[in-house]
């Protein structure tokens, strides 16, 4: 009886000793600071191992994205491997893999330097560089544990962040709603991100309305609040040498006036020493990160007295590792103009399949890759009974339909060009292109194309195109192919070459990189020279060609290089077989004709910066041989030649001529650094006429070349020089060329 009575004693002691103990509520507040705000990273780290629990959170932009991910359930460690395998460039450029585009889409984006948009023929500017996409993207993926979760408070840490209304400047708390939404709407950084709508509000980086909300933390209960300040500091003149610089200097006058008091508000105030960095410092994440736990250690003592005084521990969550998943149900908000079907077969989604992020990824790539869309919101929410998902898009259609674009190009074959382009959607159909290129230069050129997209169903094109140049190629070339037996004393002839072509064709698409299409064209061939002399030393014109072609044809493409001009993985088919039917007949020799060609290449990089690319073509011509201006003509370095023209290095421009030929080609490509290549390259050929049934394609080449090559990848498109050499000429040439090709 008295040993029970002192057990009751012991236990009702210990009850009212545990009932007189604190439990402290710790805040944390996290401030905005671009790439600086990777030093929370290693402040979280610092605080973990000192025992505290946090119970609330509240962050503005990187603070937002930071302490959104900790409160959902993240440990500090768990960030800091987030951060070492996420590439920033690509997420901050919204810079789509090639993959993610249809080849309609490819050859549209990779042409041009500059796009604006040109509404009612008004020029004006994107409202950021980066859509943000890719940020979403990646933040809607590690907080899928907590989509069903709408209330913040309801997080495994109650979380709030801050966003700025861009109409009216005002402070806006999100603690509901989407997750992955609220942070990619608080860190949505002025002039470098587009601001994200949230219930009809128009919202952009926190940092501008409050950039460390300590008060809003102190009313939702916090009793002591630890704050981790990222914020830049004001810098001397001689440091802003950008409009960027300046513009971070006049944001910052706000902030840091604000910071002194929000200062005296904070418990246990940490200054990470990030001088040295820039809000785009990403690439200095480690030495930023060390920056944090370096500031926090010097607060250690102190928080682990404040850990002290709390009676739980901080609860450690698994956050699970969600692979594939099932989406039974697709709902849509926000799209008004683009159907249903559309949406669904750019997104390639099935119901009730295994699903994984890398395929949902790619889908939302795909429609982004459109440009209709400004964003593309998602959440994949869990149902109660089963292990299936809904994915509820909210879409926001783009209000641009009309586009400037611009670039610039030089080359050895058609000199200067600059490049404006118009472009309209939606001008008949919703998913429709229309396209017209106009290159100005020393010699003008046009291309219209006019695409209805319909997805993985046939797609209808129409395509004009008017190109031309001027090129002298060796007199004995030209005797041989227009029988110009009577001339003398010419070493080399100039010749105007004009092609006019126009296409209608149905293309469909396989898995997006495969495309299969067939059509009618029309083509009018005009190649004449102005150079001949006859006996009397009269000037004359001498015409090559000056027919109209009607042909049809078909063509087979695969394509899963990484870049269209220095490709680093992948593989790319070409195939395309003309047969020509009629001709207005110039030469009165014209019999029906065909001509297939086939171009396959491969690109691996088995060490780093080192990448091996081997392709391998051929053409041939079967039945009339008497027409020869549509043969193959090799020689030269270039990119997007038409008809026949083949580059070729170690030989001038049209060169060599056949109406069939073999060609394989080896090029290594060293990266000395970031987008600068050095590329080393060989080629050999066979090309004669009849090569395949005398045989001749499998003897040893005829025809060799080599080139040494430097090449820059920049937004106006590559810069490149080239020394090439031939053994059997026993000459050296230079090719140059500067911007996209076109």
């Amino acid at each position: 009886m008295k040993k029970t009575l002192l057990i009751l004693l012991c236990l009702f002691s210990l009850q009212v000793f545990s009932q007189g103990k604190e439990d402290l509520k710790i805040g944390l507040v996290l401030s905005g600071g671009g790439a600086k705000g990777l030093a929370h990273i290693g402040a979280l780290k610092v605080i973990e191992d000192a025992g505290i629990r946090i119970d609330y959170i509240g962050g503005s932009s990187m603070g937002a994205i930071i302490g959104g991910l900790y409160a959902s359930g993240y440990s500090a460690s768990e960030l800091d491997s987030i951060f070492h395998t996420t590439n920033f460039n690509i997420l901050i450029q919204d810079d789509l893999p090639r993959s993610a585009k249809t080849f309609y889409e490819k050859e549209d984006s990779e042409k041009y330097a500059i796009t604006l948009p040109f509404d009612d023929f008004k020029l004006s500017f994107p409202s950021g560089l980066s859509k943000g996409q890719n940020i979403y993207n990646l933040m809607s993926r590690l907080t899928m544990h907590v989509s069903n979760v709408d209330d913040f408070n309801d997080l495994p840490i109650p979380f709030f962040c801050v966003a700025a209304d861009i109409e009216t400047g005002e402070e806006v708390i999100l603690d509901e709603g989407s997750l992955a939404k609220a942070v990619s709407a608080s860190g949505a950084i002025p002039s470098i991100f587009s601001p994200v709508k949230i219930d009809g509000r128009l919202l952009t980086d926190g940092g501008v309305a409050n950039n460390y909300p300590v008060e809003e933390l102190r009313d939702r209960g916090a009793e002591v609040i630890i704050g981790v300040d990222v914020q830049d500091s004001l810098v001397d003149r001689e440091e802003l040498r950008s409009v960027f610089e300046i513009l971070t200097q006049i944001s910052n006058f706000r902030t840091i006036s604000d910071m002194r008091e929000k200062i005296p508000k904070t418990d246990i105030y940490i200054k990470p020493d990030i001088t040295e960095f820039s809000i785009l410092s990403f690439d200095d994440g480690d030495a930023i990160i060390d920056s944090g736990a370096v500031a926090t250690q010097k607060r250690f003592e102190e928080l682990k007295d404040l850990a002290a005084r709390q009676v739980k521990e901080r609860r450690d969550i698994n956050v699970p590792k969600i692979d594939t998943f099932q989406i039974s149900t697709l709902t849509l908000e926000g799209n008004n103009t683009y159907p249903r079907s559309y949406i669904q077969g750019k997104l390639k989604l099935k119901f009730f399949t295994k699903f994984t992020f890398k395929d949902l990824n790619e889908g939302v790539n795909n429609l982004s890759a459109t440009g209709n869309f400004d964003r593309i919101n998602y959440r994949l929410i869990p149902h109660d009974d089963n292990d299936f998902y809904t994915l509820a898009m909210q879409i926001e259609e783009s209000k641009s339909k009309t586009f400037l674009r611009l670039a610039l190009h030089y080359d050895d074959v058609y000199k200067s060009g600059a490049l404006v382009n118009l472009t309209n959607k939606s001008s008949v159909f919703s998913n429709d292109v229309a396209s017209l290129d106009l290159v100005v230069g020393d010699k003008f050129r046009y291309n219209f194309d006019y695409y209805l997209d319909k997805g993985y169903y046939w797609s209808i094109g129409l395509h004009s195109r008017y190109n031309r140049f001027e090129r002298g190629i060796a007199f004995d070339f030209a005797r041989e192919n227009a029988g110009l037996e009577n001339i003398s004393d010419v070493n080399e002839i100039q010749i105007d070459y004009s092609d006019f072509t126009n296409q209608i064709y149905v293309e469909t698409l396989f898995k997006q990189v495969f495309s299969f299409g067939m059509g009618a064209e029309y083509k009018y061939l005009r190649i004449l020279s102005e150079t001949l002399r006859n006996q009397q030393e009269e000037r004359r014109t001498t015409v090559f060609d000056n027919s109209h072609y009607y042909s049809a044809f078909g063509y087979l493409k695969f394509d899963s290089y990484d870049n269209k001009y220095f490709p680093k993985k992948g593989f790319y088919f070409d195939g395309d077989f003309h047969v020509y039917l009629l001709s207005s007949d110039f030469n009165d020799d014209f019999s029906e004709f065909s001509i297939a060609k086939g171009k396959l290449g491969y690109a691996f990089s088995p060490w780093n910066r080192f990448t091996t690319r081997i392709s391998s073509e051929t053409g041939f011509k079967i039945g009339n041989d008497n027409i020869n201006t549509l043969d193959f003509f090799l020689g030269g370095y270039g990119n997007n030649f038409i008809n026949n023209f083949i580059p070729f290095y170690g030989y001038e421009y049209i060169s060599l001529s056949g109406d069939s030929y073999i060609k394989a080609l080896l090029e290594l490509d060293y990266e000395i650094f970031k987008k600068h290549h050095l590329i080393a390259s060989a080629n050999i050929a066979n090309v004669e006429n009849k090569l395949f049934s005398t045989g001749e394609w499998f003897t040893l080449p005829d025809y060799t070349g080599y080139a040494l090559g430097y090449g820059v990848d920049t937004f106006l498109g590559p810069l490149e020089v080239k020394y090439s050499y031939s053994p059997e000429v026993e000459q050296s040439r230079w090719f140059f060329s500067l911007g996209f090709w076109f």
